[in-house]
């Protein structure tokens, strides 16, 4: 049977299966008992309270609330009951629900439950608000309760979280892998899809509510990223009213920047955006590149260069609910974004060999750029009277970008050097529809949710190289010019199971992925068919102990799929010493992860995880060195076998009221075996980062910071890594207004002006090594202002489209 057909028909089993469903949910008896329960204080879901159902003395049913505070208890004869809830920490509870009367289905609404006196003291002694919490599949950061927040930005801040790191580039890493997803607000943002880095680094943490690293992705999520998910959550739940934050602030060397947010809910209407944007100037730095070979005519190169980039970016996200009654509820997300760059660079390149200079030129390069992105979506929650934990919800979404670069190159005092200047335009546009049905169905302390989903993706890229003529005009050459149109459809069904018991719970379930890819390289005259079939397993399993500790198990399957990059076989000549080209026949790489953590949370917050990969078939990039051309090519192989074993750390411990510390850390190893021309290579490679921080409150609304970042090397596969860093800061935080208004300013890096970057590879003929030279001290300051006053929190659908397998 065809993988098309297995689709057709296993989208048949899930229509079936949940007509079947809701056809068996119409026979149960109506009467039911519902509520939501919620800390008094923090208006918040308390953690596993304890809801018993009794007539008179009697009990008749028991449950454990949800992760969202809500019970329900279905299937009641008409007749009066009690509902009893209890807590360690919390004050007993009893409400009174009369099923006897005309009314078969009572829902309590909101209920509060307060904390024991006692118990609320030793709160107030131990511990300020709590920075991590762990779930059974994903660690929450809450930056709110960080007081650092107020005058950093969304990248600086990542530092902290448990399982990520930033590069010596501060690229992000997920686990130390580059390959993941980041969602804003649980749904994927075209304004972290093209380059996540540069777009975090302009949004103020302070417009953040809290960052999920979802460790274990369940099945509802797509498996693409081998690292997992990092999901941005933005909005904050409100009261009828508004509120908002606004943040000004200013970076040298950088620029300025302004970022806010803004909720409002207003009956049944709800709305809450973001904003913002920043400019961000790179002075002039400089880079060098070395290449050395040996054989029989051993050569040498070297190229010295410098450039200067001038950016700015601007990005803005809204959604909106509504809610038709309490089974009908709509909601609409909208996101905008763009940027715009500047850049310059000079190079002298010079290759020798025994017999003296073999090519030589000085280059000069202009280069332009844009880019912009828009992505919309629609979604429709469904509601059930017998069981309003049972949803049923259609999604739509609509996502498109596209990048402009130009540059303009020219070439002086060459030597053997023919190339004549030339101008480079690449226009590339991608655009994406999504379809998705999601399903939940509570059974108790059972909780099941399926789904069926489209993604139906279009890619072009339009590259034109054009080479000066002899009559001073430019005349495009098809040979180094490149153009494709590809597509992806991605359909996939999912099917989760969780289940709740006392201090422990479990999440499993399986998700069917069909990819179908289509590429024209019509400058190459070639085309690329690819369909395949995959069937990804995650499991996640939690226990809490009473000495408020825990422990998480998981294990889940992730895939890499080949970007159209990767595929292209356009040799790409910007630099005629190093070329480069994709794999048409590269395929995807699917990777399999356990997981074991331990967490505590008492005076000390303390996570610790281990984690285990290993992979097949993994696509490594692979340089090798012609010395008939000088030339060393790059391209990618599936021929790879990778293991890693990493151990994480993440500490946060109030040494007085005044005084906190914290302390994020891995240390992973990798065991890499491939083939390199033909040659077995092997690599064992161990890596580790650190990033510590401390503040100290002082009167008045004083307190001051320092960071101190530790990163080793880093693998870039079989044949080299890049070198470590070290960084320091230090900066001082004053609440002018309380609650409201806040001042921040810092120092990065104060004792280095500039950090160096080293990228080392090396083959079986050659060594090569790519330096550049990067701003390393900085100022930084910042204003924060919060405002506004609310009641109730804003209802959303509580499913939507994500798109998280890119």
């Amino acid at each position: 049977m065809k993988p098309k057909n297995y689709i057709t028909y296993l989208l048949l089993i899930v229509v079936v299966a949940l007509s079947t469903i809701r056809s068996a949910n119409a026979q149960t008896p109506a009467g039911q008992v519902s509520g939501t329960v919620t800390d008094s204080v923090t208006r918040k879901a308390p953690d596993f309270i304890t809801v018993i159902l009794k007539t008179g003395t009697t009990p008749v049913k028991s449950m454990i609330t949800k992760a969202d505070g809500t019970f329900a208890f279905t299937g009641l004869k008409p007749l009066k009951y009690t509902l009893t809830l209890s807590a360690i920490g919390y004050q007993t509870k009893s409400i009174a629900a009369d099923l006897s009367g005309a009314s078969q289905n009572i829902n309590l609404g909101t209920i509060p439950v307060s904390g024991r006196l006692k118990q609320l003291k030793e709160v107030a002694i131990v511990a300020d608000k709590p920075l991590i919490k762990q779930e059974v599949d994903r660690i929450s950061y809450d930056l709110q309760a960080d007081p650092e927040s107020k005058g950093s930005n969304v990248l600086q801040m990542l530092r902290k979280l448990p399982y990520v790191s930033l590069d010596a580039d501060e690229n992000i890493l997920l686990k130390g892998n580059s390959s993941y997803k980041i969602l804003i607000n649980g749904k994927p943002s075209s304004m972290v899809e093209r380059n996540p880095r540069d777009i975090l680094r302009s949004i103020p943490a302070s417009t953040i509510q809290r960052i999920e690293v979802i460790t274990t992705p369940p099945a509802k999520y797509d498996a693409e990223g081998l690292g997992g998910i990092i999901n941005i959550i933005t909005n904050k739940k409100i009261d009828n009213g508004y509120n908002g934050t606004v943040n000004l602030n200013g970076r040298y060397h950088g620029g300025p920047g302004v970022g806010s947010s803004f909720t409002f809910k207003e009956g049944k209407l709800g709305v809450s955006a973001f904003g913002g944007g920043s400019i961000y100037n790179s002075p002039l730095t400089n880079n060098t590149n070395t290449r050395n070979t040996t054989g029989t005519d051993p050569t040498s190169l070297v190229q010295q260069g410098n450039g200067s980039t001038d950016g700015r970016s601007g990005y803005f996200g809204t959604e909106l609910s509504y809610e038709i009654d309490s089974l009908n509820l709509i909601s609409g997300q909208f996101n905008i974004n763009g940027d715009r760059s500047t850049g310059s660079g000079y190079q002298n390149s010079l290759l020798t060999g025994m017999g003296g200079v073999l090519q030589g030129y000085n280059s000069g390069v202009a280069n332009r750029g844009t880019g912009k992105g828009l992505d919309a979506s629609l979604n429709y929650q469904l509601g059930f009277k017998a069981n309003k934990s049972q949803l049923l919800t259609f999604s739509y979404r609509y996502t498109n970008y596209s990048n402009l670069n130009i540059a303009d190159v020219c070439f002086t005092d060459r030597v053997n050097y023919p190339t004549a200047d030339y101008d480079q335009t690449n226009h590339a546009v991608s655009s994406e529809q999504t379809f998705q049905i999601d399903y939940v169905q509570p059974f108790k302390k059972v909780n099941m949710e399926a789904g069926v989903k489209a993604i139906l993706r279009d890619n072009n890229s339009d590259f034109q190289y054009s080479s000066l003529n002899a009559n001073g005009g430019f005349d495009v050459d098809p040979t180094l010019s490149n153009s494709f149109l590809s597509s992806q459809d991605i359909y996939s069904l999912y099917n989760t199971w969780q289940y709740v018991g006392k201090g422990w719970g479990v999440k499993a379930g399986l998700r069917i992925e069909q990819t179908v890819t289509d590429a024209d390289f019509l400058s190459t005259a070639s085309t690329v068919h690819q369909n395949y079939f995959n069937i990804f397993p995650s499991f996640a399993f939690n226990k809490d102990f009473k000495d408020r500790s825990g422990i998480n198990l998981g294990f889940t399957q992730r895939v890499k799929r080949p970007s159209i990059n990767k595929l292209n076989p356009f040799v790409d000549r910007s630099n005629p010493n190093f070329q480069s080209s994709g794999n048409p026949a590269l395929r995807p790489v699917v990777l399999n992860d356990i997981q074991l953590a331990y967490h505590v949370n008492k005076k000390a917050s303390v996570n610790i995880g281990f984690a285990y990969d290993f992979v097949h078939n993994l696509d490594l990039q692979i340089s090798s060195f012609d010395p008939n051309t000088n030339i060393t090519y790059t391209t990618y192989q599936n021929q790879g076998k990778a293991n890693g074993l990493g151990s994480f750390l993440n500490i946060n411990y109030p040494i007085t009221k005044q005084w906190n510390i914290s302390l994020n850390a891995r240390m992973m190893r990798f065991w890499l075996t491939g083939f390199v021309n033909g040659v077995l290579q092997e690599s064992d490679f161990y890596t580790a980062s650190s990033y510590t921080s401390t503040s100290y409150k002082l009167d008045k609304g004083w307190r001051l910071n320092a960071a101190l970042s530790i990163n080793g090397r880093n693998p870039t596969g079989l044949q080299g890594s890049t070198n470590g860093f070290t960084s320091t800061s230090f900066g001082v935080n004053k609440e002018l207004v309380k609650n409201k208004l806040n001042f921040s300013a810092s120092v990065n890096n104060p004792f280095a002006q500039y950090r160096y970057s080293r990228t080392d590879t090396h083959g079986i003929d050659f060594t090569q090594s790519m330096n550049s030279q990067v701003y390393f001290r900085s100022f930084s300051a910042s204003l924060n202002y919060n405002f506004g006053k609310l009641k109730e929190g804003v209802k959303k659908t509580k499913r939507g489209i994500n798109n998280d397998d890119k």
